[in-house]
């Protein structure tokens, strides 16, 4: 593999939206870093995977646990407390809090119930994606459908290619036209 295969059109053309969004970033002289707790790292592993990320991306922080999500990111306490770790204001806290702690443009940040078990009374297979930017913040929430659970790796999958599009759809200008998140099996 040459240094720059990793940005070259995937087989059929596209360029991988992780590629795609390292190149945005790093043209745009802009930084990301990444809170995880349903991807578990998979985000921000997915930008290094790319030739160049050291030009933008100023790290990670996977906070699984509720505890390191107030130490760490600054998720309010009684938010927690309030809503659980499966919330959308929950997602925008932990990504404001990686870009502030981290001293990045764009915070991006994920946290969901990848299953087979409910969490917080939400299901498995839902989940939350959060950008927070200067301009703004945007959150994508998926649910699974009634067609029930598509399994924890499909959950995982789907919420970090939605992390990965939000945060390219906010670079690109389109904030609000992010599609939806699909995760097989939901509405």
């Amino acid at each position: 593999m040459t240094p720059d295969a990793a940005t070259q059109p995937a087989p059929g053309g596209r360029l991988g939206a992780a590629a795609e969004l390292v190149g945005r970033l790093t043209e745009l002289g802009t930084t990301i870093a990444v809170a995880e707790s349903l991807t578990g790292g998979s985000v921000v592993a997915s930008l290094v995977d790319v030739a160049g990320a050291s030009r933008c991306v100023r790290g990670g922080v996977v906070a699984y646990a509720s505890d390191l999500k107030v130490a760490l990111l600054g998720v309010d306490p009684l938010l927690l407390a309030r809503e659980g770790a499966v919330h959308p204001d929950v997602a925008l806290a932990m990504a404001r809090g990686v870009r502030a702690r981290l001293g990045a443009d764009l915070g991006v940040a994920t946290t969901g119930v990848a299953g087979p078990d409910p969490q917080d009374g939400r299901p498995p297979g839902t989940f939350h994606v959060a950008v927070a930017w200067p301009g703004g913040e945007r959150v994508v929430s998926a649910a699974p459908s009634d067609d029930g659970w598509p399994g924890r790796a499909a959950v995982r999958r789907a919420a970090q290619e939605a992390a990965v599009t939000l945060a390219l759809a906010v670079l690109l200008g389109r904030s609000g036209e992010a599609d939806p998140p699909v995760v097989p099996g939901s509405r």
